[in-house]
């Protein structure tokens, strides 16, 4: 495992944070596991190692609890790729997680979410004029992450429109990448080379 030494006050150039990735051999063979599904073409992130995923591989039961989690939404969740790319933004911009951000804005391009949906969570704009969903996720993720809570109108519209089943998983999946934008704020990752802030 890495050692316990004090941090260097150098980024890591391969990690782009202030750990470095973990060193395999060092590894236990659950760690070394832990890694080679990080590695693995159907669990792989957007970013590779070089995100959250590195740093949560210096502990490899939280980097397998959080690759289960992530999986179920990738693969079995009932919400679709838009409500999930949307959703993420508007948790990067709550939190002005440039990673996060930059991760996932060409992503929520590619799946079909409108320049003005993009446009009015980056400038945290208005949502009067935007699709009914695209407006709920974002005036819900705004309310609960400078609020603290969702007031009972925009409960009552937003389980109306995603049901009980599907509103439960959608702030599940918004408080799993607030905890991510926590992750990479404390460890303070770096944007990739080639990406320029998002956020004023």
């Amino acid at each position: 495992m890495v050692s316990k030494k004090a941090w260097s006050g150098e980024f890591d150039a391969q990690s782009g944070c202030r750990l470095p990735l973990p060193d395999r051999e060092s590894l236990d063979a659950r760690g070394q596991a832990a890694m080679d599904r990080q590695l693995s073409p159907e669990h792989q992130s957007l970013v590779g190692l070089r995100g959250p995923t590195g740093i949560r591989l210096h502990s490899p039961v939280i980097a397998e609890h959080a690759q289960s989690l992530v999986n179920y939404f990738r693969h079995d969740s009932e919400l679709d790729k838009q409500v999930q790319e949307i959703a993420i933004l508007v948790t990067a911009r709550a939190h002005d997680s440039e990673i996060e951000w930059a991760a996932h804005v060409e992503s929520a391009r590619k799946v079909g979410v409108s320049e003005g949906t993009i446009s009015a969570i980056q400038n945290r704009t208005v949502t009067g004029g935007l699709d009914k969903r695209d407006a709920l996720i974002i005036d819900a993720g705004r309310q609960l992450f400078t609020e603290r809570q969702i007031n009972d109108e925009l409960f009552a519209l937003a389980l109306a429109h995603f049901g009980a089943k599907g509103l439960v998983e959608l702030i599940s999946f918004m408080a799993m990448y607030a905890g991510t934008a926590y992750l990479l704020a404390a460890f303070d990752m770096q944007l990739p080379p080639g990406k320029t802030k998002a956020f004023d």
